[in-house]
């Protein structure tokens, strides 16, 4: 695909969770399907008929088996947010149909126990998980994702360690 041909496409509509523990440290889990460190947080398309929130939920159980009942929703960002894919990534990814992601991102207070969050899931998509501070989450993010994550970062920084 051309650079005019991919800029034409229109974006995958997402959300974002950042899951954050009591002590402020933020859910990071490496992607399974990466040869390099590719930490990220959950997230994820949202469903034809799906609210925003909702996804935001499914997505949670689908990637690390966290339910409704182990978070408090804290806040969501004002705005989506958008990224562009790598120009040699768009045609191997959703069948080259997006150019990026529009996310919705939420933030949410992990309330269980770290037993409880289990990546070994019906479709696994993370190889391990941590908790770590934003700036080590900035450092861990693959760099097309960077500015989204630093934008999501300065909006929930107040309840971050």
């Amino acid at each position: 695909m051309t650079p005019d041909q991919i800029a034409q496409l229109p974006y995958r509509p997402c959300v974002g969770v950042m899951l954050i523990n009591a002590d402020g440290l933020i859910f990071a889990a490496q992607r399974i399907d990466s040869t390099i460190p590719a930490w990220q947080m959950p997230q994820g398309g949202i469903d034809a008929g799906e609210t925003p929130s909702t996804a935001a939920l499914r997505e949670l159980n689908e990637e690390i088996s966290v339910t409704a009942d182990l978070v408090v929703p804290l806040a969501e960002t004002r705005d989506w947010l958008a990224y562009d894919l790598p120009h040699d990534i768009v045609p191997r990814i959703w069948k080259g149909r997006y150019r990026g992601q529009k996310q919705r991102w939420f933030l949410m207070r992990f309330t269980g126990r770290d037993d409880q969050i289990n990546i070994q899931t019906q479709h696994p998509e993370f190889s391990q998980w941590r908790w770590i501070t934003a700036q080590d989450m900035l450092a861990a993010i693959v760099p097309f994702k960077r500015d989204i994550y630093a934008s999501v970062i300065d909006e929930f920084s107040e309840w971050l360690a």
